[in-house]
């Protein structure tokens, strides 16, 4: 029991010290609510075992201020994580500490169209760069790939029409020997969301196309992983006839010279007959997410998708089933966002498992 207690302690104090980066034992006592010897006995501990060290700041004290007291802090032994995004733009990798700061950063650009074997080399040196660079252990890997993920493996999945195609990729044997968890980017950018709701359906309309579903806060991901995969959905085409939503933009021309990918800037530029078609097609596909998966709102983001929003706000209201449809409030890089916040709650939770 008491060992029990002892372990319990430590992990409210290694807790307490990834949220503030320096405390004082007394400190500590009170932002846990136990006694000052008892934080005392375990910064002892932690402090044998590696983890925590005093950093030789000290509080001030004398002439009726009380006692000077020492600041503790984490030591780099707890290490990093490793937050990775691989899309046709390159790839990119971060090491995230405790605090949820970022330490180092390094990008790989992709030739188009990508094949493995560079992914796979700009995979692991952008890795071996920011882990050198970080300067402390990596414990783990959270990857973001532009491409299905098979859940069981963490392998790549080659779908037909996908534009970034590199199914042979398999980060988890890149990175090895680190823990490492894969998926897809679209599943990371609606996890990104700020105050999403429980249940709701991220729509991703970009050189790709996507689907997360969120579903009483998590993501489902299918059998396979493939859930949410909404290239080959049917949905109606230009002059009314049905048509699987990705083959909608090759025959309107919105397609990238050589490649399946979708030409952003054209679509954006696009108008009259055009851009009427690409709205009734998106209808469908939102049509097709609210009959199957029941979201509590529709959010609508990637690089084309929130300009047209107004338009697919305006079809999708002559729907029977109707559902809040917003553009994706998450800026900046989306899908990085979410694997740091991944990174970031498994390197606490490993650093608590391994130390406690």
């Amino acid at each position: 029991m008491d060992s029990l207690v002892r372990a319990q302690t430590d992990e409210h104090v290694l807790r307490a010290l990834m949220r503030r980066p320096r405390l004082t034992r007394a400190e500590l006592a009170a932002e846990i609510g136990i006694s000052k010897p008892t934080a005392g006995e375990s910064v002892r501990r932690l402090t044998e075992r590696g983890l925590v060290a005093d950093t030789g700041e000290r509080t001030p004290g004398g002439r009726g201020r009380g006692r000077v007291g020492s600041y503790y802090a984490l030591t780099p032994e707890v290490g990093v994580a490793l937050a990775v995004t691989i899309a046709p733009a390159g790839v990119t990798a971060e090491t995230i500490d405790v605090y949820g700061d970022t330490t180092a950063r390094a990008v790989r650009r992709i030739d188009r169209p990508a094949r493995p074997s560079q992914v796979a080399a700009a995979l692991r040196d952008a890795a071996a760069e920011v882990c050198a660079a970080a300067g402390r252990p990596a414990r783990l890997a959270v990857v973001g790939a532009a491409d299905p993920v098979d859940r069981a493996t963490g392998r790549l999945v080659h779908l037909p029409d996908s534009p970034f195609l590199v199914g042979e990729l398999d980060p988890v044997a890149i990175l090895a020997p680190l823990e490492v968890v894969v998926d897809n980017d679209v599943n990371w950018a609606a996890l990104a969301e700020p105050a999403r709701p429980r249940d709701f359906a991220y729509l991703y309309l970009g050189e790709g196309l996507g689907c997360a579903i969120v579903n009483d806060g998590e993501v489902r991901r299918g059998h396979g992983g493939l859930a949410g995969e909404i290239a080959h959905v049917l949905t109606a085409g230009p002059g009314g006839r049905a048509a699987p939503f990705i083959e909608i933009f090759g025959e309107l021309g919105l397609r990238r010279e050589g490649s399946t990918a979708i030409d952003v800037e054209r679509v954006l530029a696009s108008d009259g007959a055009t851009r009427e078609a690409i709205v009734a097609a998106v209808a469908g596909v939102v049509a097709a997410v609210v009959a199957l998966a029941d979201p509590r709102e529709v959010v609508v983001g990637g690089s084309w998708g929130p300009g047209l929003i107004d338009g697919i706000r305006a079809a999708t209201g002559r729907m029977p089933r109707q559902v809040p449809l917003r553009a994706a409030a998450a800026g900046g890089e989306p899908v990085l966002a979410g694997v740091r916040a991944e990174a970031l709650d498994r390197l606490r939770a490993a650093v608590i498992k391994a130390y406690s």
